[in-house]
């Protein structure tokens, strides 16, 4: 109860949904393994119900699609990319399948990008990351000199900044097919706003991570990116032909 009541509470400093943190596991109706199959990971303080507009959205074009939900909130990254999506890839990813697709939000990239640093997907397809903190946030900085938000954030928001000891300048380049998703409509007035353009939690540049295969920005915020339709479009096409439509095709 009580982490979960940090939970809220974060979410709504940091300006997402927030929700029960809980560990757990859905799927669409199709369990064909002759489908490609698409893993969502959804972001710090949310869980798989933040990814129903991408998991509904994929489903109707025929992938196989996984939601994992996992405790993002008080077990640091590592523990989750080697103990929890390790054993719900391992179960719930249907044997045979001829490739296994991602799309992440937010802080689910920076797991994605560390699972993958050391565990090797033999039938890893594409992935898409929307709104990930590839280069830290300036959000995370901000609340590393408050001692009450270190306590009620737990062990994973404070090593989302964008200094080179922080976690994601250390997992280094992606050397899979990597699309990002970057916003540039802050939600509310951000340490950003008429200076930086971002999706104010995460700025358009620190999306970016060396190695992507493409890059597009959507009109959007942070908390509300992976219910868009256009952000859905985007992540169909870069799936289905490993490049996102852009503007001037």
């Amino acid at each position: 109860m009580k982490a979960a009541l940090k939970c809220v509470l974060v979410g709504t400093v940091l300006g997402i949904q927030s929700g029960a943190c809980e560990i757990s596991v859905s799927e669409s109706a199709s369990t064909d393994a002759t489908k490609d199959c698409v893993v969502l990971l959804h972001g710090l303080c949310r869980t798989g119900l933040s990814m129903k507009h991408v998991e509904r959205s994929l489903a109707r074009h025929g992938y196989n699609v996984v939601t994992i939900t996992y405790p993002a909130f008080w077990v640091p990254v590592e523990r989750l990319a080697d103990e929890y999506l390790h054993h719900a890839l391992a179960r719930r990813v249907p044997q045979h399948t001829r490739r296994v697709h991602f799309v992440t939000h937010s802080m689910g990239g920076i797991l994605l990008r560390h699972y993958l640093a050391s565990h090797r997907i033999e039938n890893l397809g594409r992935v898409v990351m929307v709104g990930p903190p590839n280069r830290g946030s300036k959000k995370a900085d901000l609340f590393k000199s408050c001692a009450f938000a270190r306590w009620l954030a737990g062990p994973n928001l404070f090593r989302l900044g964008t200094g080179p000891d922080d976690l994601p300048q250390k997992i280094g380049a992606v050397n899979f097919e990597a699309g990002i998703i970057a916003g540039d409509r802050p939600l509310f007035d951000s340490i950003w706003k008429h200076t930086i353009p971002s999706d104010g939690i995460v700025a358009v540049e620190s999306t970016k991570v060396a190695g992507m295969k493409d890059f597009t920005i959507v009109h959007c915020s942070h908390t509300f990116m992976v219910s868009q339709r256009e952000t859905l479009e985007q992540i169909g096409e870069f799936i289905q032909y490993g490049r996102f439509r852009h503007s001037e095709e």
